[in-house]
């Protein structure tokens, strides 16, 4: 009875300490750089359909949002508000990417030998909500549920962890 009791106590834990690390590697054909991606994850979250990727080359780690509705439109004015889980603090991030009404919004960070702290926060903290505001201040809400903010932190924790190993020394 007591190894049954042992056995259900750790089995979580075991598949907690798994490698949920499943990187893409590959290499730019013009600059021959290193680059390792989370691939697109389909998420859906309080009606909102999209998909996460998150890239890392020597040089930055890319957080791509692609949601799904491609009525959304972004530009270089565009605002990411980042609310964490049990925190007042919020992150307030740029769109990195392109003028685009498909829905694309981006947010990086320099990849470097230490980590931003924004960036640390991402691969520590829990994030609840993503607020997406978009061009004439329509705001998109991405509200996660338990098992995608696991998910995110997993993906972000995985590639921070592997950019470090592509940074030029």
């Amino acid at each position: 009875m007591k190894t049954v009791f042992a056995v259900l106590f750790f089995l979580p834990l075991s598949l907690l300490a798994q490698d949920t690390c499943k990187l893409k590697k590959t290499t730019d054909p013009f600059t021959h750089e290193t680059k390792v991606s989370t691939g697109f994850v389909p998420f859906s979250a309080n009606g909102v359909q999209f998909s996460l990727s998150i890239d890392a080359t020597p040089t930055e780690i890319d957080f791509f949002i692609w949601i799904k509705d491609d009525s959304k439109c972004f530009d270089d004015a565009s605002m990411a508000q980042i609310n964490y889980e049990g925190e007042r603090l919020k992150a307030n991030l740029k769109n990195t990417g392109s003028m685009n009404c498909e829905g694309a919004f981006h947010f990086s960070f320099r990849n470097s030998a230490t980590t931003p702290s924004q960036l640390q926060r991402l691969t520590d903290k829990r994030i609840s909500s993503i607020k997406l505001t978009g061009n004439n201040k329509t705001v998109t809400d991405i509200v996660f549920s338990e098992e995608q903010k696991q998910q995110f932190l997993r993906m972000a924790a995985c590639v921070v962890r592997e950019a470090k190993t592509l940074v030029k020394k």
